[in-house]
């Protein structure tokens, strides 16, 4: 797969080709699904429950950073439950009438996925409150002093959301999902079954120190781990003896410009400008994303939440502000502080 224009190896969802390979890396049910104990635990008791009682699953919202198994655990959960599952987008629903449409085509206990639910419009979710709550809709017939409601029954059905921004829901839709769990980052352990259980299904031939260093480079995400362990086989493939070894997968690591931590080009750039251009923060998004020519929402969703959670990057009610921890990851002194008695140096704005 190509590189994008910004030379990411992270892109927010698969396509084409790359689609087809990450649903088959796919794990079909909670046992095979690596990592998140707490809340397959959650799962699994409330599946039971729901099957022993035989009744629809409560509405379930999966929320945290893009690339962590927030469709595949909405693929997983039907399967689990033995129903139908009807997947779509919050961008994809434009209309009430495009909602209602899906709705009125589900049958008793279903599995109804909206993924980027966040983006659902006003309209859209006055239609969806009552289907959640009374598993019923109302359809308006006619218009002007002529027009009358028609309510429509519904079968009992589960809601699944996915969200990378949680708090981006209105208060409504969010206090209707009786099941809210987020996704974490995975250990380093964690994404080395993933990958190896990865390679085997792909004929990939990948030795367990090669596996350690793809988990080490992976960002914590099951998603970009995988990925990685595709371009790592295409460069085995071409400028090594085919198997990825600790050595093969940082000589392509290197070439892809993905350091030991897992960061990318795009990542440090950001990082740099920080410390560079802005004394180390603090730094609005806004002023950030201009200076980077990155998109706030990238910044925000797919870079900030794994450079947070390395300890490189801090928010503040003030702006972005670089670490101690991620000067030295840029091999930078950091500026000396107030406290230092030598002045903070102040950025040009």
């Amino acid at each position: 797969m190509p590189r994008g224009e910004d030379g990411r190896l992270v892109s927010p969802e698969p396509e084409g080709e790359e689609f087809a390979s990450e649903a088959a890396l796919r794990p079909g049910t909670l046992g095979e699904f690596v990592g998140q104990g707490r809340l397959k635990e959650h799962l699994q008791i409330a599946i039971e429950a729901a099957r022993g009682r035989r009744e629809a699953l409560d509405h379930v919202l999966f929320y945290g950073p893009p690339g962590l198994g927030k469709t595949t655990l909405a693929h997983i959960l039907a399967t689990e439950l033995g129903v139908g599952l009807r997947p779509t987008s919050g961008p994809a629903i434009e209309r009430p009438g495009d909602l209602a449409a899906i709705l009125t085509n589900l049958g008793p206990g279903d599995v109804m996925f909206i993924d980027e639910i966040h983006r659902l419009s006003h309209q859209v979710e006055e239609v969806l409150y009552p289907a959640m709550e009374d598993f019923a809709i109302d359809v308006v017939l006619g218009k002007g002093p002529s027009a009358r409601t028609l309510r429509l029954d519904l079968p009992r059905f589960t809601l699944v959301g996915a969200t990378t921004r949680a708090g981006a829901l209105t208060g409504p839709l969010r206090d209707r999902f009786g099941i809210v769990e987020r996704l974490e980052f995975y250990t380093e352990d964690e994404l080395c079954t993933i990958v190896s259980r990865a390679a085997s299904i792909l004929g990939v031939a990948l030795d367990p120190q090669g596996a350690v260093e793809v988990a080490r480079r992976g960002r914590g995400t099951a998603r970009v781990a995988n990925r990685l362990l595709r371009r790592l086989r295409d460069y085995a493939q071409v400028r090594a003896d085919g198997v990825i070894t600790a050595e093969v997968a940082d000589r392509g690591c290197q070439l892809l410009e993905v350091d030991a931590r897992g960061l990318d080009r795009t990542d440090r750039r950001i990082m740099r400008l920080i410390a560079e251009n802005y004394g180390g923060g603090p730094v609005g998004l806004g002023t950030l994303a201009a200076a980077s020519g990155e998109e706030e929402e990238t910044i925000e969703d797919v870079v900030e939440p794994y450079v947070i959670q390395l300890g490189f990057l801090q928010r503040t009610p003030r702006g972005r502000m670089l670490t101690a921890r991620g000067y030295a990851h840029l091999g930078l002194t950091p500026p000396p502080s107030p406290g230092d008695g030598a002045p903070r140096p102040v950025p040009l704005l």
